[in-house]
């Protein structure tokens, strides 16, 4: 049974105690979070969170119950840190993998997705609509971890994730630079009658919010997917995944079909 808990630690990528997560971060690995007990502040404990921040891990505090949870029978000494499946990709290096293809960038933007099955969803359908890459903010959304790169079905190993500080700060960035922002939500325009052939980005919003307002605010569109049912809503993934086949379909240069007879 023990045995089998640790096998099951390891393939989420857990890490747990201090000394522990000290020997990852020197080895070089890439630490996705930092689970850290509420309340405690002891020197040593600074010391961990200050380094594991320099390595671009996200900080979270989290009761002791939180920790024993994720470790159950281990010595966490107030910390558990999640190893990142992959390293995180910059803003730049996106834009690199558009220039290299000789294409206008496509991004793909997730504000706030908490569930890594929906992530990895998303992952998936942005590398099969041939996106340039799928951006995340640090704080309040799932990371890097090892359910988001199985949900992916090998995905994450083919197309770049980067993460942010400050989503309406990068919007800001994006449009500078030529990219056009399209959010997903339910009070926009029919999302087949946008342009999406040029530089792009979707804004696909969290399972429970959808899309921050101040992020809606700055995007150039808001898209909406038609809803027939009780439901007001699609999956955030399910969305996703309509978006940027929408995406790939423009840029393929495919056409809708033609009801007209074949004969005529």
């Amino acid at each position: 049974m023990v045995e089998n808990q640790k096998e099951n630690r390891r393939d989420q990528g857990l890490i747990a105690g201090r000394n522990a997560v000290n020997e990852a971060l020197r080895a070089g690995r890439a630490i996705d979070s930092l689970y850290v007990q509420r309340g405690e502040k002891s020197g040593a404990l600074l010391a961990l969170i200050a380094r594991a921040k320099e390595a671009g891990a996200a900080i979270k505090e989290a009761d002791i119950k939180k920790l024993s949870y994720l470790c159950p029978g281990e010595n966490h000494q107030g910390v558990v840190a999640v190893a990142a499946a992959k390293e995180y990709a910059t803003v730049e290096d996106l834009f690199a993998r558009a220039k290299e293809r000789g294409e206008p960038p496509f991004f793909v933007i997730c504000d706030g997705l908490e569930d890594p099955h929906n992530l990895g969803a998303v992952i998936r359908s942005a590398e099969c609509a041939g996106a340039h890459g799928v951006l995340v903010p640090k704080r309040r959304s799932v990371g890097l971890t090892y359910a988001v790169d199985k949900a992916s079905a090998g995905a994450l190993e083919h197309i770049p994730v980067a993460r942010v500080t400050n989503l309406p700060r990068l919007l800001d960035e994006l449009k500078e630079r030529g990219v056009w922002v399209y959010a997903a939500d339910m009070d926009g325009g029919p999302w087949v009658q946008a342009d999406l052939t040029g530089p792009c980005a979707l804004v696909i919003g969290s399972e429970g919010r959808g899309v921050g307002r101040l992020v809606k605010e700055k995007a150039d569109f808001v898209l909406s997917l038609p809803v027939k049912g009780r439901v007001n809503s699609l999956n955030a993934s399910v969305a996703a995944g309509v978006l940027c086949c929408e995406v790939a379909r423009q840029r393929s240069g495919l056409q809708a079909f033609d009801p007209i007879r074949r004969d005529q």
